[in-house]
């Protein structure tokens, strides 16, 4: 019995010990089946080889500060009382023209005055003249004294230069006389008046603003290499990204072809400082818009599109190929279908593709599907996208 027992014990260990080192194999078998499919396993993705193409730079800026190239108050010059207005807001204007009228009620009589003094000073000067020239004759007949002579000469010179002094006085009158009016200092249109009919106002006292903003300017500063693609006269296109924050500092009215929120204006580069022959590592490029339709005011604009009309050669990826929004590093397929994570330098882009300054050659494929979890060495299949560019 115990033989049996002894015999059957003997079977059982050996098919527990058969069946566990099975299961070991079965493991490792699968293992080494699980690791060579992970290793042959591709990842499927979209691609695109870079490519040079002709380029039209989309600048997208926060925000814009927009000045009028003339612009200023129109002042009174005297103290006065505005006895009336030829113009009114919104008012198209020259430079010169009278816009309103001003009366100080004393300068009248203050010139009345200078003219009864100017005939006084004449009268003495006269009276001197005529008391010196007898003198003369005396003094060449030796029948007056020098100290008399002396002092008919004296009297002579200081009637003069009263009379001087009081024709000046005059004159300086005069001159206020035609200051009763507030003249336009520059072309444009009347944007605000301060100060209406009836108020009086003291000498230097802004009376209404002037200004022209058929044209408008905005600077910004631009690297060296980016700004020496540029020249002046050269022409771009300016939009809002949201039109709705259009809105106007003074009101003023709209020209012909005004589009309304849809408006796009053209702009060219006015003026790069310092000038392209000299060395410096930041430019300030100067722009000018063309703001016939009158949309636009001196003020501050939020959310701006700057785009080049002037096309040219670069070398170009998607932007959906740009790694992060930092737009440094791509994923570059390499000859065995492995990924490159690859560091490169990027220049301006036109909404769709952008530059490649450095780190890509013409031809290579960059991955443009997302690219969220992808790591070099991965392997990969791509799928090339269409490009009519």
């Amino acid at each position: 019995m115990k033989k049996y027992y002894a015999v059957g014990l003997t079977v059982i260990l050996l098919m527990a010990v058969t069946l566990t080192a099975y299961g070991t194999y079965l493991n490792r078998s699968d293992e080494n089946q699980i690791a060579k499919r992970m290793a042959e396993r591709t990842i499927p993705l979209q691609g695109e080889k870079a490519k040079v193409r002709n380029l039209n730079p989309v600048f997208s800026l926060d925000t814009i500060n927009l000045t009028a190239a003339e612009m200023s108050d129109a002042v009174a010059l005297i103290n006065g009382r505005l006895e009336s207005a030829f113009v009114e807001k919104n008012s198209s204007v020259r430079r010169g023209q009278v816009l309103f009228d001003l009366v100080n009620e004393e300068i009248p009589t203050k010139i009345q005055q200078a003219e009864s003094d100017v005939s006084a000073a004449e009268a003495r000067l006269l009276q001197a003249k005529n008391s010196f020239a007898r003198y003369e004759r005396l003094k060449e007949k030796n029948a007056t004294s020098m100290e008399k002579f002396d002092e008919a000469k004296m009297n002579y010179e200081a009637a003069k230069a009263n009379l001087q002094g009081a024709i000046a006085a005059r004159n300086q009158l005069l001159i206020q006389d035609s200051r009763q009016q507030v003249i336009s200092p520059v072309d444009g249109e009347i944007l605000i008046i301060y100060k209406p009919v009836g108020s009086y106002v003291t000498a230097g006292t802004p009376v209404a603003p002037v200004g022209n903003f058929g044209k408008l300017n905005f600077s910004l500063p631009i690297a060296d290499d980016a700004a020496k693609r540029l020249t002046p006269g050269e022409k771009f296109e300016l939009k809002f990204t949201d039109n709705a924050l259009l809105h106007k500092a003074y009101d003023t009215e709209y020209g012909a072809g005004n589009k309304g929120h849809s408006q796009t204006f053209s702009v060219s580069v006015k003026n790069i400082l310092p000038n392209l022959s000299e060395p410096a590592d930041m430019r300030k490029v100067i722009f000018e818009i063309d703001n016939t339709a009158g949309v636009l005011e001196q003020q501050t604009y939020n959310g701006v599109e700057l785009k080049r009309l002037k096309a040219h050669n670069a070398l170009t990826v998607p932007l959906s190929a740009m790694g992060d929004n930092n737009k440094n590093f791509v994923f570059v397929v390499k000859e065995d279908d492995t990924l490159e994570r690859r560091a490169v330098q990027t220049g301006a882009d036109d909404g769709k593709f952008i530059e490649i300054l450095s780190g890509l050659k013409e031809g290579e494929t960059v991955i443009t599907s997302s690219t969220k979890g992808l790591d070099g060495g991965m392997k990969v299949s791509i799928t090339l996208a269409g490009d009519e560019n």
